[in-house]
C-alpha cells in the first residue's frame, strides 16, 4: 500500500488527506509541532487518518504532500525529505502570504524555489490548482466523460509520473509534465489555475505554455523528459 504524509492541517491538507483515505491508501498527518492538537483537527476535519510528529510521518511514506503556508517553507529540514517525492500543493497568496522571503529571490516559479531548499527531494508540483471545496466534488470514477484534468509537473520523470498516478486514483485525469519550470502554467493567475478543464483541455493550454505534456498511464516517462 502506498502511504501518504501530509504536511499541514489547514483545509488543503485536511480535503487532501480525506480524498486519499478514501481512495484506499494510509495517510499520516502532521502539523509543526505537537501532534495532540492536530489529532484534534483530524477527528474534525479527516476522522481515520493517523496523526504523527512531521519526521515520523515522513518516514514511513512514500509520497509528502506539503499543504503548509509557503512562507514556512524555510522551517522544513530538507534532509527530513531528502530522497522522497515530495507534492508541492502549495500557492503564494500575497494578501495573506506578504511578500515572499529572500528565499524565492531568483526563482521564476515558487516550485523551483521549493525544490531549491530541498536539496534531494523530488519535487512535483500538484494538486495546487483545486480547491480545496472541490477535491472531493469533483472527483469521478475512471472513464466518466466529466473527468477533471490536473497536472503533475517535475524535473524528475519517474516522480511525475507516481504523483500523476497517486492524483488520479483520487479521481482525475492528469497529465505528467516537465521541467519544473513548466509550473508556470498552473501558479495563481494562469488560465489553468482559474478554471477547470478536460484533460485534453490541460493538454492544450500546456501546449501553448511550452510544456511537453503526456497523459499519464503507467509508462516510462524518463526517456521523453530527457529528449524534452
Amino acid at each position: 500500500m502506498t502511504r501518504i504524509a501530509v504536511l499541514g492541517v489547514g483545509k488543503v491538507g485536511t480535503a487532501i488527506a480525506r480524498a486519499a483515505l478514501a481512495a484506499g491508501y494510509e495517510v499520516t498527518v502532521a502539523g509543526s509541532g505537537d501532534p495532540e492538537p492536530v489529532r484534534f483537527i483530524t477527528e474534525i476535519m479527516a476522522p481515520g487518518v493517523g496523526v504523527a510528529t512531521a519526521h515520523d510521518a515522513v518516514e514511513g511514506s512514500d509520497i509528502v504532500v506539503l499543504s503548509i503556508p509557503l512562507p514556512k517553507l524555510a522551517s522544513l529540514d530538507p534532509e527530513m525529505l531528502a530522497g522522497r517525492i515530495v507534492v508541492d500543493a502549495m500557492n503564494h497568496w500575497e494578501p495573506t502570504d506578504g511578500a515572499l522571503p529572500a528565499l524565492f529571490d531568483g526563482h521564476a516559479t515558487t516550485s523551483e524555489a521549493v525544490a531549491a531548499h530541498l536539496v534531494g527531494a523530488r519535487v512535483v508540483k500538484a494538486l495546487n490548482h483545486i480547491g480545496y471545496h472541490e477535491m472531493e466534488a469533483d472527483a469521478r470514477e475512471f472513464g466518466a466523460d466529466d473527468r477533471r484534468g490536473l497536472v503533475a509537473v517535475s524535473d524528475d520523470a519517474v516522480a511525475a509520473n507516481e504523483v500523476a498516478e497517486f492524483v488520479a486514483s483520487l479521481g482525475f485525469d492528469v497529465i505528467a509534465a516537465g521541467p519544473l519550470s513548466r509550473s508556470a502554467a498552473v501558479e495563481p493567475g494562469s488560465e489553468l489555475f482559474a478554471g477547470s478543464f478536460s484533460v485534453a483541455d490541460v493538454a492544450r493550454l500546456l501546449g501553448e505554455a511550452g510544456a511537453h505534456a503526456y497523459v499519464a498511464q503507467k509508462v516510462d516517462l524518463a526517456e521523453q523528459f530527457d529528449g524534452a
